[in-house]
């Protein structure tokens, strides 16, 4: 494997942080979901906060020389668009620094799903062009801040959710019909924001390597019926190769554009705007990667968008192994997105989620087995140098999703990715106690081995 390759772990702020109401942290719409039956709060998610020195610890025992981290907006300017917490900023210089001093290289993520409460309330969100211009002040701020040790970054959080019906729970939207027309503004809302967020960044640092993130869940036809395939290529257009050709050529997908023009989609593109997207050239793409999917055509209605084919036609193939979760486990796609990310675009790639979510419970004193979550990485690894060795693409590292415990995205403690347990529950937070689990020991060793040995 090539030196200097990243092997690490990729988390939220609000999956992570807690501390959710001190040291001048803003309200964000995270904050005032509440707990259901089946879920967490996030007011003190593993408290990393608080603990980030143990966690290190733990990260850097592993052998880890990476750390992808999200700086919430709310904590670091608690309006969104007012005055910046000084507070704020310094618990991610803390953090940062820590980082640096065990040998870990810092990434940085702006944006991850959590709106301040402030702009979703009174701007509906990324609906609204403040509040794009808002986040471009807080992003050059951050640059501002910490580029001078954080030379990794990415905007958005898996920015292709923007176009689907996802982007409705996760950009402020607090008001109006989900249209397909307010799918489309703020998706294009949010990547003039990346865009100029990126072209501050390359101006002001020669250094610096800046990125666009896609959601990466590749699909294939349900058969090989023709109306199947071309259904397929049409959504892997769309949700992916219409955001990696933005991010590394400086506009929209051909498809996409026709598609735009022919229904007449009003998403508030003005002059000016397509010389903003036009400075984008992302040094590399970056993905996250779970699993793939299949798409049955015949369950699609004619007038559905290719934003919404999957609402209607997703189906489980019936050809790989599930996850308790019902997540497709298909290695051969991880291979195959990268070898194509890399092929057509020929920037390099970066996996900065890959995991397995697993029901665990530990039951005190012995070590939890997590023989699957072993195998699950194993046999994504050894794709991933098949795509670098065979494929001949370029792949800058290797980054696990929530490798310490944390909540799921839909705030789920049941459901978790690590290789170290955290002791708690969705409604027991009990003593937060990090344990290794035998994953713990095998990413050990694989890190310190550069990959070679797995």
């Amino acid at each position: 494997m090539p030196n200097g390759f990243f092997w690490g772990n990729s988390v939220s702020s609000m999956q992570t942080e807690g501390a959710w109401n001190i040291d001048g942290k803003g309200l964000s719409v995270y904050d005032v979901r509440p707990a259901t039956p089946t879920t967490t709060d996030w007011h003190v998610a593993i408290d990393e906060y608080h603990r980030y020195d143990e966690d290190l610890d733990l990260m850097k025992d592993m052998n880890m020389n990476m750390y992808r981290i999200q700086i919430s907006w709310s904590r670091v300017c608690p309006t969104g668009d007012g005055d910046f917490n000084d507070k704020g900023i310094a618990f991610y210089d803390h953090l940062v620094n820590a980082m640096i001093k065990r040998g870990i290289t810092p990434m940085i993520c702006l944006y991850h799903f959590d709106m301040p409460l402030h702009l979703a309330e009174q701007y509906n969100g990324f609906m609204s062009r403040h509040v794009m211009d808002a986040f471009v002040r807080f992003g050059k701020k951050m640059v501002d801040h910490f580029s001078d040790r954080v030379k990794y970054w990415i905007t958005f959080n898996e920015h292709n959710l923007y176009f689907q019906d996802e982007v409705f729970n996760i950009a402020g939207y607090q008001k109006g019909d989900k249209t397909i027309s307010d799918m489309y503004t703020i998706f294009h809302h949010t990547m003039l924001a990346h865009a100029e967020i990126e072209e501050y960044a390359h101006e002001k640092v020669s250094d610096i390597h800046f990125g666009g993130m896609i959601a990466y869940t590749p699909v294939y036809p349900a058969t090989s019926k023709p109306i199947d395939v071309a259904a397929a290529r049409k959504v892997n257009e769309f949700e992916y190769d219409n955001l990696a050709e933005a991010f590394v050529n400086g506009h929209y997908s051909n498809e996409v554009q026709s598609y735009i023009s022919n229904n007449k989609i009003n998403y508030d593109y003005q002059d000016g705007d397509a010389e903003i997207l036009a400075k984008m050239h992302a040094d590399f793409l970056a993905f996250s990667y779970y699993q793939s999917t299949t798409l049955n055509a015949d369950k699609v209605p004619a007038d559905a968008a290719p934003n919404r084919y999957l609402n209607y036609g997703m189906e489980a193939n019936r050809f790989v192994k599930h996850t308790e979760w019902g997540w497709n486990i298909d290695p051969t796609g991880f291979r195959t997105i990268i070898t194509h990310l890399y092929n057509r675009y020929g920037v390099p790639t970066f996996p900065i989620e890959n995991g397995i979510g697993i029901h665990e419970q530990w039951d005190g004193q012995h070590q939890i087995e997590d023989d699957a979550r072993i195998a699950y990485h194993r046999e994504h690894i050894k794709a991933m140098k098949d795509a670098m060795f065979i494929d001949g693409a370029k792949v800058i590292g290797y980054l696990g999703w929530g490798l310490i415990d944390i909540p799921s995205s839909h705030a789920d403690f049941n459901k978790r990715y690590g290789a170290v347990y955290v002791n708690r529950t969705n409604h027991d937070l009990r003593d937060l106690k990090r344990v290794p689990k035998k994953s713990y020991y095998w990413f050990k060793q694989v890190f310190a081995d550069n990959g070679d040995e797995l």
